[in-house]
């Protein structure tokens, strides 16, 4: 396949699966700033309402937890083809620094593994600030469900419109 339409595809994935946000994670505002089978890139814009000081500048760190396993989801969809649906195995988060900041936050998660029936996926959170120093790590592993019917395989066989 081209890539062009390979980009396509990816676009229409990382779409859905923002379309489909719900809660916390819809709150979150995200824009995914890179979508494709090496990994995403997403952006989460600075929420004081996910800070725990008066101040608005110590984030959460379950949002962080949040933001990365839903990260590899979507690493996850775009690096295998015939996925239908999966769950978190193991899910690790490393707290590198305090994660004070008012920037904006930034996650990149990346599928770099898989086999019949798990993915195992790596990533890193960083604030918006220029010097890229990372604030998180992650790590995580997930159930696969395969077959027809995988979300890349629906695009294949609707196409783009539908």
């Amino acid at each position: 396949m081209s890539d062009a339409k390979d980009s396509e595809r990816f676009a229409m994935i990382a779409n859905i699966w923002n379309s489909r946000a719900k809660g916390l994670i819809a709150e979150m505002g995200l824009i995914i700033e890179r979508a494709d089978p090496q990994g995403v890139q997403i952006r989460m814009p600075f929420n004081p309402d996910f800070c725990l000081d008066e101040e608005g500048t110590m984030l959460h760190g379950g949002v962080l937890t949040a933001l990365l396993d839903s990260s590899f989801g979507l690493s996850n969809f775009l690096a295998i083809n015939d996925v239908q649906t999966m769950a978190t195995l193991d899910l690790r988060v490393d707290y590198l620094r305090p994660a004070s900041s008012r920037a904006d936050v930034i996650v990149f998660a990346e599928c770099y593994r898989q086999t019949r029936h798990i993915a195992f996926g790596s990533g890193k959170v960083w604030f918006d600030t220029g010097d890229r120093a990372e604030v998180a790590r992650g790590s995580a592993a997930f159930a696969l469900t395969r077959g027809k019917g995988g979300l890349l395989e629906k695009l294949n066989t609707r196409g783009p419109g539908g």
